[in-house]
């Protein structure tokens, strides 16, 4: 089976965020075939604009994630949740994947959502606005991927997900689903 090199984008810029831990545990189990990256914290990124998104003048920040983003094979936003919705930083790297209009990074990659918050519902409500911003900017949603671990700043106060067996566990579902889903849109 060919290597799947996947993206993640975190949209928490926490240093110690849970988001960031749980895309960390997702590098740690990756199987051999899978190759996980992830990337610079999105807080470096300048909000979008169109004066600024002109060609052979891109931010560096910004063309660093789009580059990324066209040389990965799937894509794995792994969010929080900030008042019921998606972080700023996350839905700003979404903009810049999404352009040029039609032609964006984003367009027709394989692209899941995960995520952890402190609520009881995991973050569900911003994972959605994820998966709809992501379709919208082009990518093929990957509905069936899913993740919420909610509770996770007690969850996590004292154990990294690393070494929660049920994360780790669901963790292993969501690359299972991801290189499956990934197979099915090969030629």
């Amino acid at each position: 089976m060919p290597t799947n090199n996947i993206l993640i984008l975190v949209g928490s810029l926490r240093a110690n965020s849970t988001n960031q831990q749980l895309a960390e545990a997702i590098a740690l189990n990756a199987p051999v075939q899978v190759d996980v990256i992830i990337h610079e914290p999105l807080g470096n990124i300048p909000f979008y604009n169109e004066d600024i998104d002109v060609e052979g003048h891109v931010p560096a920040a910004a063309a660093a994630l789009r580059a990324a983003t066209k040389k990965a094979d799937t894509l794995l936003l792994v969010t929080p949740e900030h008042n019921g919705t998606i972080p700023a930083v996350l839905k700003n790297a979404i903009d810049w994947l999404s352009r040029p209009y039609g032609e964006g990074a984003l367009k027709g990659k394989p692209t899941a959502v995960i995520g952890a918050a402190f609520g009881q519902y995991g973050g569900i409500w911003a994972q959605d606005e994820v998966r709809k911003a992501i379709g919208i900017a082009g990518a093929r949603v990957l509905n069936d991927v899913s993740l919420a671990v909610p509770g996770s700043l007690a969850r996590f106060a004292e154990v990294h997900p690393k070494d929660d067996a049920e994360v780790v566990k669901q963790i292993k579902g969501v690359l299972d689903a991801i290189a499956e889903a990934r197979c099915m849109a090969a030629p």
